[in-house]
């Protein structure tokens, strides 16, 4: 059987990852690598295996079965995903849960139109979380879901913190607080304000003279990163942040506390730990490629999300094979 070709847009933290991923499954391969950087400065770690330009992409429709596009949230998916719909079979890992729904009809309306398949917003926050939650409040229909993040390090919050004047590198962790997480975890089903289920920490480094008491308080009083949570500021040297702080670990669980029955207490959790947050991201992007590859052979087009495609269609295992494996 020919194998599945994969293309990637984008050879940062998450390209790469995706690239790693590719060579654990063998019915997938990498056909090209496209880039917004000069592609001879680009090396990639596949052999064989060719660096374009992005502009370029379209000429390269017909050796590509899907586009896995590893642009941020912010600005590259928002353009992007729509673009490459127009050719591509595409997956994205958009996060900003607030505009998933607008983003899916703007990609929709372009796969339907050009009868390819996009999934979006994959990764395992939207993603996995969203499966366990949408599945244990299915099961358990009386209770609450609740989900935290952590201990891990949070990309865009650490970006915010390095835009602060006199910063010169930080790094910021996201840390669910223990005494929420056990209240939920015994059925208490409490009502949590933000500023009670997670914590914030900043392990930060400054110029020489900075102001390190105005920085703080820069960075606590933040609106939309800070401003809501107990927050911890860490001055530190960039040889201790390199030494310390130079993973990308990140996780986190979701837990429905529900009743059943004639008032049984039951728990359903689905947890993560993970030593590196876009390794194993890209993981997840790979196997919904193969998914998108699956339903396009079917003839299926338009927008998915990780709810609209069945856990069967991720694997490269027949229908019989997981029915004797794992069923």
């Amino acid at each position: 059987m020919a194998k599945i070709r994969i293309g990637i847009v984008g050879y940062g933290n998450l390209g790469r990852g995706v690239e790693a991923a590719i060579r654990q499954n063998d019915d997938l391969e990498l056909a090209a690598v496209f880039t917004r950087r000069d592609p001879s400065t680009v090396s990639i770690k596949t052999e064989n295996v060719p660096v374009y330009l992005v502009e370029d992409a379209v000429n390269y429709k017909e050796l590509i079965d899907v586009m896995i596009l590893c642009g941020g949230s912010a600005t590259d998916l928002p353009e992007q995903v729509p673009y490459f719909a127009q050719w591509f079979n595409t997956i994205d890992s958009f996060d900003t849960h607030a505009k998933i729904p607008e983003f899916f009809d703007s990609v929709n309306a372009v796969a339907e139109q050009n009868a390819t398949v996009s999934v979006i917003s994959v990764g395992w926050d939207p993603g996995l979380f969203s499966l366990n939650r949408l599945l244990g409040e299915t099961v358990l229909p009386e209770g609450n879901t609740y989900t935290f993040w952590g201990d891990g390090l949070s990309q865009g919050h650490s970006d915010a913190v390095r835009r602060i004047e006199g910063v010169i590198n930080a790094v910021q962790y996201t840390l669910p607080i223990k005494e929420a997480v056990d209240r939920v975890r015994n059925g208490e089903n409490p009502e949590l304000s933000t500023r009670e289920k997670h914590a914030r920490e900043c392990f930060v480094v400054v110029e020489d003279g900075a102001d390190k008491a105005n920085i703080e308080q820069e960075i606590k009083e933040m609106p939309n990163y800070f401003s809501d949570y107990d927050t911890t500021v860490n001055f530190i040297s960039e040889e201790e942040l390199q030494q310390n702080h130079a993973g990308m670990p990140h996780g986190g669980f979701v837990i429905r506390s529900g009743e059943s029955g004639e008032g049984d207490k039951q728990i359903f959790e689905f947890s993560l730990k993970l030593q590196s947050n876009p390794m194993f991201t890209s993981s997840v992007l790979v196997a919904y490629a193969r998914a998108a590859h699956k339903l396009s052979a079917k003839g299926e087009k338009g927008a998915k999300t990780v709810f609209d495609i069945p856990y069967g269609l991720l694997s490269q295992k027949s229908p019989a094979e997981l029915r004797k494996e794992l069923l």
